[in-house]
């Protein structure tokens, strides 16, 4: 039977929401606790004919306002006070290698410009983008160009841009999952102290503190057309000059890198976990098999031979934990999470019963999602335990969305 819906939008709406690449709805889940309402969403997987994550949304959201097309034909987007997604990231993904890592140029990346054409037609007051941090310097042979190209294009189209590289453990959660926050505001006006705007007065600055103090600080210059920052930036620099904080407005990005603050409560992974006896016996680890999982995760030097220039090299993998330590955040969640297969990448602990991998439930707690909010599509079908290990590979930290989203709020109200 389907579930019955446990998330509502907020009955009396700070603002209204277009939620776009919207996955199992982590951006809509943190939002309407923050008093926001969702009105338009958007969810689809061009590489599979069954798009199980707009089911999913579906079976816990409804029907109303949502879309399961592609976004380049999405063109009835109503007008909203905030634009929301965590667009694709698989061509800026650190699980790929440089040299296949094509930013923009990628199949992918082109959804940039999906964004950009929305934001153009609605103008909405705000925009809250997520992303990997590996955006930041992307593509490898000219470091930063893709990051750039977004704040000249944005910025051109009427808005003060901010951005944050988040730890979500940093600020108390479960999972050492990294993202980069990006925040819009429609405005003609930018912040007379960059620094007090970075460290204290920005939007991010308010809901995710960091340090008054900064590391490293550079002014980087886009004035120019993004034709020509396509071309000319950072050409054959090894590093980017976008730090881990910053803000763009007028032509010019001025970015720092700040430290995270935060004493409240922290969760850790051993704080997620189901008791031993509502574990299912698939997710045990056969004492035949743990030598393998050892194997994967320990410290390795392996010889290989280049396809193409036929030439051999080392491969080298550090050693991880094994196993993961319950009294520490978890590593960020990947897509390839589900499975019985050993893996040097899956979270593999161990309790009073033994070794064994992670539930879908201990999952979706790690990213804050409701208990078994993955399990059913929206005619009642169940999803498979390997399919809603990839949702939450894909998905955000919700508590994190939840406290952007309450500065916004705040914002909307002046």
């Amino acid at each position: 039977m389907p579930k019955v819906r446990k998330i509502k939008d907020a009955a009396n709406p700070v603002g209204t929401v277009a939620e776009l690449f919207a996955g199992v709805g982590g951006f809509r889940i943190g939002l309407s606790s923050a008093g926001w309402k969702t009105v338009f969403s958007n969810q689809w997987e061009p590489a599979t004919k069954a798009q199980h994550a707009s089911d999913v949304y579906v079976a816990n959201f409804g029907l109303e306002g949502h879309s399961n097309v592609d976004i380049s034909l999405v063109d009835d987007i109503p007008n909203v006070d905030l634009l929301v997604g965590g667009f694709p990231c698989q061509d800026y993904s650190v699980a790929k290698s440089l040299n296949s890592s094509k930013g923009l140029e990628g199949k992918k990346g082109v959804l940039w410009w999906e964004i950009l054409r929305i934001v153009e037609k609605k103008k909405p007051k705000f925009l809250f983008l997520e992303n990997v941090d590996r955006l930041l310097k992307s593509p490898s042979s000219q470091r930063g160009r893709d990051f750039a190209i977004m704040l000249k294009t944005l910025g051109d189209a009427g808005y003060l841009i901010e951005w944050r590289v988040v730890s979500a453990a940093d600020y108390g959660f479960p999972q050492r999952r990294i993202r980069v926050f990006i925040i819009a505001k429609r405005t003609k006006s930018g912040p007379s102290n960059t620094l007090d705007f970075v460290t204290k007065d920005g939007l991010l600055a308010r809901a995710l503190p960091v340090s008054h103090s900064v590391e490293g600080r550079f002014e980087v210059d886009l004035s120019e057309s993004a034709e020509a920052i396509s071309k000319k930036f950072n050409v054959g620099a090894s590093l980017s000059p976008f730090l881990n904080s910053g803000v763009y407005f007028g032509g010019r990005a001025y970015t720092f890198k700040t430290s995270p603050v935060y004493r409240g409560k922290r969760q850790v992974l051993g704080d997620v976990l189901l008791p031993d006896n509502e574990v299912p016996s698939e997710y045990w680890v056969d004492a035949t098999r743990l030598a393998e999982w050892r194997y994967l995760k320990g410290a390795k030097s392996i010889e290989r031979t280049h396809k193409g220039s036929g030439t051999t090299y080392n491969y080298a993998e550090g050693k991880m934990a094994f196993p993961d330590l319950l009294s520490n955040p978890s590593r960020t969640i990947l897509t390839g999470e589900g499975g019985t297969s050993p893996s040097r990448f899956k979270h593999i602990i161990e309790t009073k019963k033994g070794f064994r991998r992670l539930t879908p439930v201990e999952l979706e707690r790690l990213s804050g999602f409701p208990d078994h909010w993955t399990s059913v599509g929206q005619v009642g079908g169940q999803i498979s335990d390997v399919k809603r290990a990839f949702f939450i590979g894909n998905a955000l930290v919700v508590g994190l969305i939840a406290r952007v989203g309450k500065v916004l709020a705040d914002e909307m109200k002046l």
